[in-house]
């Protein structure tokens, strides 16, 4: 189903992400017919009294009634492509800069900042388990007083009209500020052999600490922020004493769950929040967004919102340089198949005012030729005079590559080298797609990051062909890097992905995002590591 340029309502429903999938049983496998599930829990109550969400696999409440299956759908519906030309003013709309100073919140946090845009009543109950709501009763077993059975009914064909957009180029809109081409930086190539892998690192224990986002959350991110539903949860200390956390594509006011919503729930591709809270043990206190209203997060990064152009505009990692925050990101051009969607191009943007706003590089962006683009979906760690790139394909069954570039010169992409047997290699031809893969296997949606306290990198991604989310560790970015250890097993938490690290990690406390494409909101997990001697 395909939609219209600035037609929100049209534009599908479920925008799982980020990586995020049309559908969310698709985003990840199926659960092995004899997963594990945990005992029966109430679900989570925050000190305000609002239920939240319980992303563990658990039994069904002891006792309660088994509602009967659905009535079987009796239309076979078949899909068939319409191509549809759209036009697609070029360059387009200038981004949406509206930003305000926020009130600050409530002493009381059981408050409702912003009574009058949203309230607080408890959600609809649930349907009596039974049948589903305007289904009629069905008819007795033994049929009608006649004693026959009624007519088995035929399936009926549908035909549906799959849109696919054929967007045409027009002139329109207001063309951005020109940026000037930076200058040829090639840098020399360097030998940088991976040295011997770490001893594989020992996770003692791994547990749900918080949920950080949505309604039920301590954060009250639904009340306070119009933020009902997202994912990712990517941070890096932007300033001394205070972390930046970015999520994907989010909905406020008429989500519900389960999985993304729709184009007419208050759809921002993503949003940014701060902390300032040191003491992770308890969970994540998120101090504020970026808002361009009272009480409604702001859309940071825009897109065009059109498929096969650009669907959304997804960000993958943040990191400073100096005073000046950079954000990568994935533009994301439609969604595909289970554990695939098609980018685009990848890139960069900056903001020099703490995140405000922000400025999209016409220079520092990954075309994705033909879907051969190695870096699409990446994360970036400064370390030194450098910043290392480690990179995926779009979709979540690429393999990881690594580049670098000057710290100073990360917006000029002659300036890069790939790392390629041994040898970083500047950024010119096709070398980008020759870059040596670290590690064996597949990785989704990678989060990386340095710590200094055990001179460790940290590598979390999700892995598909093990089904969980895992951990490996090295000396050196280019590695060797440690065999898989996983943190969070899909068993457990059969929506999880993601894995973003939080900057203020130690060496043996190792604090994580998880996102849960069902409830479709944001989890702070820590995984205690056994001191390395």
């Amino acid at each position: 189903m395909g939609f219209r340029p600035g037609s929100r309502s049209e534009i599908p429903a479920a925008l799982l992400c980020t990586g995020v999938l049309t559908v969310g049983t698709l985003l990840l496998p199926a659960a092995p017919a004899q997963a594990r599930s945990h005992p029966w829990a109430p679900p989570p109550v925050n000190s305000c009294g609002e239920t939240g969400f319980d992303p563990l696999r658990r039994d069904p409440e002891p006792g309660a009634p088994v509602p009967p299956p659905p009535p079987p759908d009796p239309t076979i519906r078949i899909q068939y492509p319409l191509p549809e030309l759209v036009p697609v003013p070029m360059p387009g709309p200038l981004p949406d800069n509206t930003r305000i100073d926020p009130a600050p919140l409530p002493a009381d946090p059981c408050v409702n900042p912003c009574p009058d845009i949203r309230d607080n009543k408890p959600p609809p109950p649930d349907p009596e388990p039974g049948l589903a709501p305007g289904v009629p009763d069905a008819p007795p077993a033994n049929g009608g007083s006649s004693g026959s059975g009624p007519l088995p009914q035929l399936p009926r064909l549908e035909f549906q009209p799959d849109i696919e957009p054929i967007p045409v180029p027009v002139p329109g809109g207001q063309a951005p500020e020109p940026q000037p081409l930076p200058p040829a930086a090639v840098q020399p190539p360097e030998f940088a052999r991976a040295v011997a892998p770490l001893p594989l690192p020992a996770v003692e224990s791994v547990e749900l600490v918080q949920q950080v986002t949505g309604r039920g959350s301590e954060n009250r991110t639904d009340m306070r922020w119009s933020v009902d539903g997202t994912d990712l949860g990517l941070m890096w200390e932007h300033r001394p004493g205070e972390v930046a956390v970015v999520f994907g594509d989010t909905f406020g006011k008429g989500w519900e769950p389960p999985g993304a919503g729709t184009g007419d729930q208050d759809w921002r591709s993503n949003v940014i929040a701060y902390s300032t809270d040191r003491d992770l043990s308890d969970g994540l206190a998120l101090d504020t967004f970026v808002q361009d209203s009272r009480c409604h997060a702001a859309e940071i990064l825009d897109a065009r919102r059109l498929k096969n152009l650009e669907v959304t505009t997804i960000p993958t990692s943040g990191f400073s340089v100096g005073d000046r925050q950079y954000l990568s990101y994935m533009s994301v051009a439609r969604w595909g198949m289970p554990g695939m969607w098609w980018t685009g191009h990848g890139g960069l943007a900056w903001s020099d005012d703490h995140g405000r706003t922000w400025t999209k590089s016409q220079w520092a962006r990954w075309e994705n030729f033909f879907g051969l683009g190695r870096f699409q979906v990446v994360a970036m760690v400064p370390r030194g005079d450098w910043v290392y790139m480690f990179g995926t394909p779009n979709g979540r069954m690429g393999t990881v590559g690594l580049a670098r570039a000057p710290a100073d010169q990360v917006l000029n992409k002659t300036a890069y080298q790939y790392w390629i047997g041994d040898t970083w290699t500047a950024a010119a031809g096709p070398n980008e797609l020759l870059a040596t893969p670290l590690v064996s296997g597949t990785a989704s949606e990678l989060s990386v990051h340095y710590d200094p306290g055990s001179g460790r990198w940290r590598m979390v991604y999700l892995d598909l062909q093990r089904n969980q989310i895992v951990l490996r560790t090295a000396a050196e970015p280019q590695g060797a890097w440690t065999e898989p250890v996983p943190l969070a097993d899909l068993d457990d938490y059969p929506s999880a992905y993601g894995g973003f690290i939080h900057p203020w990690s130690t060496a043996t406390d190792l604090y994580f995002m998880m996102s849960a494409w069902d409830s479709y909101n944001v989890y702070l997990m820590r995984a205690r590591l056994r001191p390395e001697e």
